[in-house]
């Protein structure tokens, strides 16, 4: 009991410390409005000339491009999480600190990650999803259950999404600058996500095997049980299977690095 409460309250910390933020909010706010309606209307054209691609209609499309924006910044895809605070603390040594704590490292992040995850969904997200279903016509539910599923797909998509970054993390105790790795998790994360086009539309094979990889969990997951595409049930397992995978495999790589701890500066 005494724990959940240490990882509520830091996740409570997380959440306090993004929304001290309020004109970079603003700014990520317009930031994502911006880049919505530029891919909505490429999305438009798009669809125009190829109705029903991947088995959207335009509505569903359109849609599939506001949930983008709403989850950009929730889930990282593009930078932005705890993950980059972590490497620094690895390369400056401060890890050490981290370590001595009478608590779960692993589980001191993600519950910190969490609570910048729910405010990035209620302060980032919320505004230009709004936006995008009052100017454009799109396909959302009608009943809660859905809306209830949905978001519940999307807290699995944050565990998911700290599994990967976690490990991209652990990577900086032995790199001692994970720059690359990370740039390298963003550019991999949004071709294989979704985030630049649908998962549906990719052909083939391709299509097949993007849709088995842990970034499919994270956007595609959850916007096809909004759009009504995959059954909740069976999205949560692929997406628990996958966090299950990654914290396990996060669980191994940092009992390994810490086993070697070299710190780095004073």
């Amino acid at each position: 009991m005494g724990a959940g409460r240490l990882y509520g309250a830091v996740a409570a910390g997380g959440f306090r410390r993004y929304a001290t933020y309020r004109v970079a909010t603003a700014a990520g706010v317009f930031t994502n409005t911006v880049f919505g309606l530029i891919l909505v209307y490429t999305y438009l054209a798009l669809w125009d000339e190829k109705p029903h691609l991947g088995g959207y209609d335009q509505a569903q499309a359109v849609t599939y491009v506001w949930l983008g924006q709403a989850l950009l910044s929730t889930l990282a895809l593009g930078g932005g999480g705890v993950e980059t605070e972590l490497m620094e603390r690895i390369r400056t040594g401060d890890i050490a600190i981290d370590l001595y704590r009478p608590a779960d490292l692993q589980l001191w992040w993600l519950s910190a990650d969490l609570g910048r995850s729910l405010f990035q969904l209620v302060g980032r997200g919320v505004v230009p999803f709004v936006f995008g279903a009052l100017l454009f016509p799109t396909a959302l539910p009608q009943d809660l259950l859905t809306w209830v599923a949905f978001l519940a797909a999307v807290a699995l998509a944050m565990v998911v999404g700290f599994g990967l970054r976690f490990l991209v993390a652990l990577s900086a105790f032995w790199l001692m600058d994970g720059t690359g790795a990370q740039q390298m998790s963003w550019i991999v994360g949004f071709f294989c996500s979704g985030m630049i086009v649908p998962l549906n539309v990719f052909p083939g094979e391709l299509g097949d095997v993007v849709r088995m990889l842990p970034w499919s969990a994270l956007l595609q997951a959850p916007a096809d049980v909004l759009l009504g595409e995959a059954g909740p049930w069976s999205t949560y397992a692929f997406q628990a299977s996958w966090a299950v995978v990654l914290l396990g495999a996060g669980r191994l790589v940092q009992s390994a690095a810490t086993r070697r701890v070299v710190v780095q500066g004073g």
